[in-house]
């Protein structure tokens, strides 16, 4: 299989593959990773690196690939506190006291698609097979957060509510935010109907030229890195301090969980940020 990113870094291939992004590896306080689909002991259509547990998955296998991932990107298990997501815009502030909660412990609320903390030793945990995950690292107040934006997500602007959460809660400044972008499906194969793509239209504030590409038969090709993109820098994060992916799910399923590609019949990847 040959991995071509100028933005990502595909690490362990041989044993427990994940990505990691080459701007935010320079970030010496943080640990980051995007699991693939390989490297786990799932069966069947959740082979192998399955991360849900509410897909139809055998529990032992799915603690077992969060045991295996976590070791190949240097995660200790025990501080893993994962959201609870259903394509809503909750942003949710978690402490050490959280760890477990989705993982070893019962998920204690019903919709959270984004994470934040400022304490060491808490693993954010997100879950994605197409929609696109959101990485954010204020490297001054020390402040993480991960988000989960699918298209309800995107055209609800979860990136700006995480970034005013940051503001409101730990005084961070958007300026001093670093952020990463995907991987996710990307424009050349997110088609979508017409009153879903009147969802990105009513982004009036944002350039649609730039993410909404009409086809024939009243379909639309839709970029959700560039939508997200731009609505981190008009949340105030400059645009130097964004990366965004360059790998697309669905033509990398052969590594990477794909909604599309696999009809629903999949596991499902996660992003994980911790800091040291």
């Amino acid at each position: 299989m040959i991995f071509e990113s100028n933005v990502l870094n595909l690490n362990n291939y041989d044993t427990v593959p994940y990505l990691t992004y080459k701007s935010l590896e320079n970030i010496d306080f943080i640990t980051h990773g995007f699991s693939t689909r390989l490297g786990g002991v799932s069966e069947g259509i959740f082979s192998s690196m399955n991360l849900a547990f509410n897909r139809g998955d055998n529990p032992e296998h799915v603690v077992e690939n969060y045991y295996r991932i976590c070791d190949s990107i240097g995660l200790d298990f025990d501080t893993l506190v994962a959201s609870a997501q259903d394509h809503n815009t909750f942003v949710r502030v978690v402490t050490r006291d959280d760890c477990g909660v989705g993982i070893t412990k019962p998920r204690d609320l019903d919709s959270v698609d984004a994470l934040v903390t400022n304490e060491k030793n808490v693993t954010l945990v997100t879950y994605y097979a197409d929609c696109t995950p959101l990485f954010f690292v204020d490297k001054n107040k020390k402040v993480i957060a991960l988000a989960h934006a699918g298209w309800r997500g995107t055209v609800g602007k979860i990136g700006e509510k995480v970034i005013k959460k940051m503001i409101e809660q730990f005084n961070c400044n958007p300026e001093d935010i670093v952020c990463a972008v995907g991987p996710a499906i990307s424009k050349c194969c997110y088609e979508v109907d017409e009153n879903c793509a009147e969802q990105f239209y009513a982004l009036k504030e944002l350039d649609s030229s730039k993410f909404i590409f009409p086809v024939e038969n009243n379909k639309f090709m839709i970029d959700l890195l560039e939508t997200n993109k731009q609505i981190l820098i008009n949340a105030g994060v400059p645009e130097s301090n964004i990366s965004v992916s360059d790998v697309c799910t669905k033509c990398n399923s052969e590594l990477l969980w794909s909604h599309r590609a696999t009809n629903g019949q999949r596991g499902t990847m996660c992003a994980f940020m911790c800091m040291k």
